[in-house]
This record gives structure tokens, sequence and C-alpha cells, in this order.
């Protein structure tokens, strides 16, 4: 009986899973065929022979590689001080001891509730008033303190024993030393949990990119592939082959901070 339960376990887990990476499989397929054969009957489910010609004319339409790199730099800068920044305010709001400290932090959660179009105008309004129109720091500046962010590294921080960080301060390391060097690392799971939601939240980010930018050779990967999608006309072949390419940077991310991101989940589970 036990065996029978484990092999239903992991034949629904196969179904899950197949489940799952069958519309990548589509996607990728898609990529390489024309898109009046993506229409055919029945649906083609191996690949096709228009993966050089659909990446050709989907440089040529949309300046991709150039698109690919202006996504990657505005995603890597903006998830490098948004953590950075996220840690730092979760570590003050944990650790240091101030009047009015549950005030702030209901005010930093209370920014979760606000719909994002609320914020559009007078972001946009800002942004102009200050001549950043069409310039990448007004995509990334306005979002860099994420509530999310700092609510998590906060409850990661509250965890750190006070008597280590006093340790610290006793032994001479300053804030900052205490900080990096001391507890830090003691959060590298929940960091790479952070760093991978920020870099996702980042590169799909449409809204306000197409806000602020303006120029197409300063577009991000949603925007040129928005750009794609014509009023008679949509290629679907490039625009598989374009979303098949931006889901690369995200599985690079997420592979190389699996490690640390499945030991807080591991860490989580044991200590519950």
């Amino acid at each position: 009986m036990k065996r029978l339960g484990l092999a239903a376990a992991y034949l629904a887990l196969v179904v899950g899973a197949v489940a799952s990476l069958l519309p990548f499989w589509w996607m990728a397929i898609a990529s390489t065929h024309t898109t009046s054969e993506l229409f055919a009957t029945p649906l083609p489910w191996l690949p096709g022979g228009q993966l050089l010609e659909n990446l050709a004319r989907l440089q040529e339409s949309t300046a991709f590689a150039r698109v690919m790199l202006n996504s990657l730099g505005i995603a890597v800068v903006y998830t490098a001080f948004s953590t950075l920044v996220s840690a730092m305010a979760g570590y003050g709001l944990a650790k240091f001891r101030f009047r009015g400290r549950g005030v702030l932090l209901g005010l930093v959660l209370l920014t979760m509730m606000i719909p994002m179009q609320v914020l559009l105008v007078p972001l946009f309004q800002m942004m102009a008033s200050m001549g950043w129109i069409d310039t990448y720091q007004a995509v990334i500046l306005p979002f860099l303190a994420n509530a999310f962010g700092i609510f998590l590294m906060r409850q990661a921080f509250l965890d750190f024993p006070d008597s280590l960080v006093e340790a610290a301060r006793i032994d001479g390391a300053g804030e900052l030393r205490t900080f990096y060097r001391v507890v830090m690392p003691v959060a590298l799971p929940q960091l790479a949990a952070l760093v991978i939601y920020t870099f996702m939240s980042q590169w799909n980010a449409f809204i306000w990119p197409l806000l602020m930018l303006n120029t197409e050779t300063s577009y991000t990967v949603p925007l040129a592939l928005n750009r794609m999608i014509g009023l008679t006309r949509v290629d679907y072949s490039g625009l598989m082959l374009g979303s098949l390419l931006a889901t690369l940077p995200l599985l690079l991310v997420f592979l190389f901070f699996q490690k640390q991101f499945i030991a807080g989940l591991l860490g989580g589970a044991v200590k519950g």
C-alpha cells in the first residue's frame, strides 16, 4: 500500500512537471517555424528550420541584441541597489531600538497597499520636472525602496542573535562592518530569494518603462516584444523566439542563486 501511494505521488509529480514544461517546449518549437505553420493542423510539435530566419527578422525589427543589453543593465543595477537598500533598511528596523520604529514599519507595509496606477501620474510629473524622461535612472530610482524586500530582510534579521551584534561592537567593529561581515553572511538564503524576486520583477516590468522610455534604442525587452504586435499582423514566430530568449536570463539567475534559495527553504522547513 505504501509503494502504491509512493508511485501515485511520483506519477502526480511527473504529470505536474510535464504540464509545467509543455508551454516552454511549445514556445521553443514555435520559434523555429513560420507564423503560418503555427496555425496549421495538426500543430507542429517538432523543431522546424526557420530559427535563423526568425532570429534575423527579430533583430531587424527590434534591435533585440541592444534591447537585451538594455534590460540586463537596468535589471542588474536595480537588483543590486534595491537589495542593498532593502537589507540595510530591514537591518535597521530589526536591530536598532528607536522611538516610532513600529509606526515606521507600519508605514512601510502600508505602501504595499497602494496600487501602482495611483503612483503613475505623480511619479511621471516628478520625473518630467527633473528632466529624466527617456533616461534609465527614471526607470530604476523611483522603486529602489521595495516594501516587500524591506519586510523580508527585517524578518530574516530578527532571528539573528543580538548578542553577536553586541560582541562585534565591543570588539571595535563599526556598524557597517558588523552589517557586512557578521550579519549579511547569515542572511544569504533570504538575499538569494530577494535577488531572484527583484530581478524578475524588474526584467518583466512594462508599464513604468513604457511611460519613461520613448526612443526605440532605449527600449527594454517587454517594450520591444510589444512593438512586434501590429494592428493587422502579428509575427507570432518572432514573438515566441523573443520570449524564449527573454526567459534565459531569468533561468540563469535562478540557477546561480538556487543553492542559497533552496537552503533557505529547507532551513525554514526544519525550523518550523
